[in-house]
């Protein structure tokens, strides 16, 4: 797997191919790592599940087209990229006992959240083996999402604007400004944040 652009190095690190990788990959053909999942040891998700969270696995083949910024005055105006996915059964049955029961569906990752959108139908989804263009900005109607983990994204990019259109673009300036007072990382080894769709 190629590593984001970014990382420059003379020489990746012989880690790095192994540290940018999640620990429930399984399938190949993604372009680059769903990178908020890069920080769940198998230890942590274990944790989780004793808790009680149901969790569950996509397949996601993040797209080259993650790194490409905005480059339009009007995000109208941008060309979104296509990332192909395998959502099965058990996942949609997960997702849609959880909107039924008032449980929350809690995204890690943009593409997870791009993709459970793009196949909502009246906050249900179904089984699909697809790809998704969906471009989340601010007026979207958010039918599954309720909860977004994610990694802090660079400005003029399409996962900024994801998270914008989740929390409002007055809460992403307060979190991004308390992120650089702080000196949290940016980036794909950058820290995470967890946001709650307000209600």
């Amino acid at each position: 797997m190629p590593l984001p652009p970014y990382i420059k190095r003379e020489n990746a690190h012989s880690n790095d191919f192994d540290s940018y990788q999640t620990v429930y990959s399984k399938r190949y053909g993604t372009f680059a790592a769903p990178t908020a999942g890069l920080h769940f040891t198998q230890n942590l998700l274990e944790k989780i599940a004793q808790k009680g969270v149901n969790i569950q696995f996509l397949t996601l083949h993040v797209g080259l087209g993650t790194f490409a910024p905005i480059k339009t005055q009007n995000i109208e105006e941008h060309k979104m990229h296509t990332e192909n996915f395998i959502l099965n059964q058990s996942v949609c049955e997960a997702v849609n006992y959880a909107k039924q029961n008032g449980n929350k569906v809690i995204c890690v990752g943009t593409t997870t959240m791009r993709v459970l959108e793009s196949v909502a139908v009246n906050n249900m989804v179904t089984p699909q083996i697809g790809e998704t263009d969906i471009f989340i900005k601010p007026g979207h109607k958010f039918q599954i999402a309720d909860a977004l983990i994610t990694n802090f994204h660079l400005p003029k990019s399409t996962l900024l604007v994801l998270v914008s259109a989740f929390i409002g673009n007055t809460n992403v300036d307060k979190v991004y400004q308390y992120a650089i007072e702080q000196k949290y990382r940016f980036f794909s080894y950058g820290d995470a944040c967890y946001f709650s769709k307000p209600t």
